[in-house]
């Protein structure tokens, strides 16, 4: 073993002197930290109506109150990753963790629209920041007997955060705390993100690359311009009705990446520290399972949109009563997590191969329940499918972290893990507006009834489809975890 690995695991290990509790309160933080960026990228939802009519914002600016913090999340992940492994994951941890904090407080106290929606790209660049440290510092600090644990933890969470924002925003705003409406949707993160912050300086352990010293600008710039030219017209598009400008964006932000990849490579070969390890990709499991994550983000950006208008506008559920449909997902989901926990070591890559397989039966089975009985369909058979949804949801999720970074060097883990947390986000824009391709042009704004649950039923098949593609995918993860 090098000394510059033995260094790094010696600032990989547990603060405080006390390896077990320190470990324990330090995986609490990081997952508190995902609970919050997981939340808050979709808590917005069931606000947006509240919202418009506490500030009077358009529908074009309520559309960027949820888009301002997914653009500025998903361009700055790559970047934030690397940050950390040059500067110290601690140390940007507790950075974008404070930022994110101050934004969202900023959030809860915004009387315009425009306020709000700066102050949502604020918080989703800090999130870009504090996520990829997050999910580093688990894969430097759990050794191979723990490590599946924590992964299954963080996948449950980042699981439970996305299904459950919703439920969480239609709550509070119906609740009024203090008579603030919507607003603490947002101050709840203020005194959860000062706990997380005092936690974590005690906490929390500190590691970098200690290899690289230089920051790769031109790579930062080239990467941030390619995700931006993709990641803004995916997110904007739809509602143009998709001119010619989105697409002609989108290929100069392929060409950028291009551009991108050709710099990272020149660097490399001159001896310089590259923004993005190229070499990651030469492993098979790596590749993998980044293309497998792009293809979830993609089929859950698609489902949950759909699915919730499905409820609401085509069998005229109401939201408290669609929330029993989220709670049952996150249900499913936590269970997955943790069978995929227990089976993951024994059976490596069948296990979310599994969880893909098991999804995609219980939502061909959804399908034919609702073919038949269309808006008739009740609130059991509604909600009860997504238990089994849930838990092959969670059986992916919970397994596909680790599996995708388990080979990658400890030196490397922040550029890996952003280019993980990237990969989702992509994938989630890109689900997103194919929404508005296999859902919204059989069933536009405004439709109820039978229109709405015929373009749910069709927009479920192109979720299968992605499910038995990430199945194929994940052919190309190891069998069975190699074992230290």
């Amino acid at each position: 073993m090098s000394a510059d690995t033995q260094s790094l695991l010696s600032r990989s290990a547990p603060a405080g002197g006390r390896p077990g509790g320190g470990r324990t309160v330090m995986l609490v933080v990081v997952l508190v930290a995902e609970l919050m960026n997981a939340l808050d990228g979709s808590v917005v939802y069931t606000a947006l109506p509240a919202i418009q009519h506490d500030t009077g914002a358009s529908g074009t600016a309520v559309q960027w109150v949820h888009a301002a913090y997914a653009l500025t999340f998903a361009i700055g992940l790559i970047t934030g990753g690397r940050l950390g492994d040059l500067h110290g994951r601690k140390r940007l941890f507790l950075l974008g963790t404070g930022v994110f904090t101050a934004a969202s407080l900023l959030c809860g106290l915004a009387g315009t629209p425009a306020v709000l929606i700066a102050a949502r790209f604020v918080q989703g660049g800090a999130a870009a920041v504090m996520i990829p440290q997050a999910l580093a510092t688990l894969h430097v600090t759990f050794d191979e007997g723990s490590r599946a644990k924590a992964f299954s933890l963080y996948g449950t969470v980042m699981s439970l955060g996305s299904v459950a924002g919703p439920v969480l925003g239609g709550v509070l705003t119906s609740a009024d705390v203090f008579g603030l409406g919507w607003r603490p949707i947002f101050l709840i993160n203020v005194p959860i993100g000062l706990a997380a912050v005092l936690l974590g300086l005690r906490h929390l352990p500190e590691s970098r690359d200690l290899a690289t010293r230089r920051p790769d600008l031109a790579g930062m710039l080239l990467a941030g311009l390619g995700l931006l030219l993709i990641a803004y017209p995916l997110t904007a598009g739809g509602a143009h009705q998709w001119p010619v400008w989105t697409f002609l964006m989108m290929a100069g932000g392929f060409l950028t990446l291009m551009v991108f990849v050709v710099q990272q490579r020149a660097r490399t070969a001159r001896g310089r520290d590259p923004l993005v390890v190229l070499a990651l990709f030469k492993r098979r499991a790596f590749a993998a399972g980044l293309s497998a994550q792009l293809v979830f983000g993609l089929l859950s950006g698609v489902f949950f949109l759909a699915w919730t208008l499905f409820m609401q506008d085509g069998l005229g559920l109401s939201p408290r009563q669609a929330a029993a449909g989220f709670a049952a997902a996150s249900l499913g989901e936590m269970a997955g997590a943790w069978l995929a926990m227990s089976l993951a070591g024994r059976h490596g890559r069948r296990a979310p191969q599994a969880g893909a397989l098991l999804a995609a039966a219980a939502l061909g089975g959804y399908a034919w329940l609702i073919t038949e009985q269309n808006t008739g369909l009740s609130l059991v058979s509604t909600v009860a499918p997504m238990l089994l949804v849930g838990l092959g949801l969670g059986m992916i999720g919970a397994a596909l972290a680790d599996m995708t970074l388990r080979q990658v060097g400890l030196d490397h883990a922040g550029s890996a893990s952003g280019l993980f947390n990237t990969s989702t986000q992509l994938g989630i824009a890109l689900g997103t507006a194919l929404t508005s391709v296999v859902f919204f042009a059989h069933s536009p704004a405004g439709s109820h009834g039978t229109t709405v649950t015929a373009a749910f039923t069709g927009t479920l098949w192109y979720v299968i489809a992605a499910l038995l593609a990430m199945w194929a995918l994940m052919l190309l993860l190891p069998k069975r975890h190699a074992t230290d």
